[in-house]
């Protein structure tokens, strides 16, 4: 399939694509859909099996990088891994599993693996404190440049990280020497569901995660419309437009200068036909980039 060209040299701008046949594939598909940039599983995300990663294989990861003009890759980490868990078993096959997944990203070069936070299971605020000795012990097994990106979540169960506060606090309780490698990743889907109103305030949204985390610790958006309503606390994606956030947020996201810095990837339906839909996707997105609307200066 002949790719579709690049449209900007400065854009990150893609979604989470397949990595069948191996890691290497993913940069065609990525470019076959005309992103900039993607994201991906170094392996399967629902096995513990960790496949080794072979050098051949790295090396044509970073050449096909390299050829399709990608502008940005981050990594998703596995589903099982549970780094809150009050489990010490589980705890323990998570922290492996974690720190393998590191390993992996820092080897391919790909500098931000996307985790969602734990689930506490008992008490929050002990969840909390396994989940940041863990990331830190993570962390300080796999010496490098490979950040983790901390995921927005919908507020879920037990699931810890769906308030700006409780990720503020996430990193707090993680030694200062890790935390210049722990960022975020924001999914709008998530924030909408856990009752940061992207429709109809929008700039506060923003306003409190600078007051609290700091944009310049924003490295990766999940664009995501919800099947949802404001507030559900539940993680259904929609396609872009066609949910409870409806365009607004999305014209606007794609137009603030605040954000432009992050690197945005679709995670919404692919239906019978991945590669059409995503390409739906994106180029609705870049038409509200063209489109009319008040740009915000990153330092107004």
């Amino acid at each position: 399939m002949k790719p579709v060209p690049l449209r900007r040299s400065d854009e990150r701008l893609g979604a989470h694509v397949s990595t069948q046949g191996g890691v290497h594939t993913a940069p065609a598909r990525a470019a076959a859909i005309g992103a900039t940039a993607l994201q991906l599983f170094t392996k399967t995300p629902n096995q513990w099996r960790e496949p080794p990663l072979d050098p051949v294989t790295v090396a044509l990861f970073q050449a096909e990088m390299e050829s399709t003009g990608m502008q940005a890759c981050v990594s998703h980490d596995s589903y099982l891994i549970n780094l809150a868990s009050p489990d010490r078993t589980l705890s323990a096959r998570s922290v492996q599993s974690f720190i393998a997944e590191l390993g992996r990203a820092e080897r391919l070069g790909i500098l931000y693996v996307v985790s969602h936070p734990g689930n506490y299971l008992d008490q929050r605020d002990r969840g909390l404190e396994r989940n940041a000795a863990n990331y830190a012990r993570c962390l300080e097994a796999v010496p490098g440049r490979v950040m983790v990106l901390i995921e927005t979540t919908a507020g879920t169960g037990t699931a810890l990280g769906s308030t700006f506060e409780e990720l503020a606090e996430l990193r707090r309780l993680m030694p200062e020497a890790c935390r210049s490698r722990v960022g975020f990743c924001a999914d709008t889907c998530h924030l909408y569901s856990a009752g940061y109103d992207l429709v109809t305030d929008y700039d506060a949204v923003w306003d409190r995660w600078e007051r609290l985390l700091g944009l310049e610790s924003l490295h990766c958006l999940h664009l995501n419309d919800s099947k949802t309503p404001f507030g559900s606390r539940r993680d259904r994606h929609q396609l872009i437009a066609e949910g409870s956030l409806g365009p607004g947020p999305f014209r606007r996201i794609m137009k603030d200068e605040r954000l432009g810095h992050a690197i945005k990837i679709l995670e919404t339906p692919k239906g019978d036909d991945p590669v059409t839909q995503d390409r739906k996707m994106l180029r609705r997105l870049r038409a509200y980039a063209r489109g009319p609307g008040a740009r915000r200066p990153a330092n107004p």
